[in-house]
């Protein structure tokens, strides 16, 4: 869906649970949205994933993904693989840079895990914990550089899935309210809740009729359906330190 003629653009550097939700609000405001993508999220090494709402037996972590990344595309982001080198600003753009391709947006969205290297190009204040460094960034997420945020892992936020998608979502809705874009609410109301009292439905909002509320309804019921039919067939990815151990014996 798309509430600006001149679409905003976004680049999430980084495809985990934070850079997915993030890009999943900027796609649904209209934004034209890219996320690069390193490689598999840590979380696909998870065996069962717990403390997700909605969720009260867990679900494998896999699965859940699966479903997260069919969502985002369904929003109309897309997903590239490539691992960022450099993220700096060049004319007004945010470019990001891979050993292949590079990819530019109005603003940018860091939600890697904890190596911030790529920024390098723009003076942030880091807080080094351990031997992990995060980028110290306010509760939204925005950075002393207008138009580049930080979501997840690499702002300090506990290493929890459903913390880390609720900042990632945060992150993404700060950059939509950030921009010139109208944007009230990503939510449908059922047909008459604002029209039926003479009011304009809200930008990003949708009114929807009794059959299309139906047709969704049943979309999601079939959808999950199919998507919980079956075990997943992809194991735990286990952790590289043990992958090298297992190969020395």
């Amino acid at each position: 869906m798309s509430y600006s003629e001149n679409a905003p653009s976004v680049v999430v550097v980084g495809g985990g649970v934070a850079g997915l939700n993030a890009a999943l609000y900027t796609a649904r405001a209209g934004f034209e949205t890219t996320v690069v993508n390193a490689g598999e999220s840590i979380l696909r090494r998870n065996g069962h994933l717990e403390n997700v709402p909605g969720f009260p037996g867990g679900v494998n972590p896999r699965t859940f993904l699966d479903l997260l990344e069919e969502q985002v595309a369904d929003a109309g982001a897309a997903r590239v693989t490539g691992e960022v080198t450099i993220l700096e600003e060049l004319d007004g753009q945010f470019v990001a840079e891979t050993d292949d391709e590079v990819y530019e947006g109005e603003y940018a969205i860091a939600a890697t895990k904890s190596n911030p290297d790529y920024l390098d190009a723009f003076d942030l204040a880091l807080d080094q914990q351990g031997s992990k460094t995060y980028v110290d960034v306010g509760d939204r997420g925005r950075t002393n550089v207008d138009g580049l945020y930080v979501a997840g892992r690499l702002a300090a936020e506990p290493h929890q899935t459903t913390i880390v998608a609720g900042h990632g979502a945060k992150v993404g809705l700060t950059v939509v309210e950030d921009s010139e874009v109208p944007y009230y609410h990503d939510w449908v109301a059922p047909e008459g809740y604002f029209t039926g009292r003479g009011r304009e439905v809200p930008p990003g909002v949708e009114e929807i009729d009794e059959a299309e509320r139906a047709a969704r309804e049943r979309d999601s019921m079939d959808r999950m359906r199919e998507a919980f039919a079956e075990r997943h067939p992809d194991e735990p990815t286990m952790h590289p330190s043990v992958a090298a151990d297992d190969e020395g014996e």
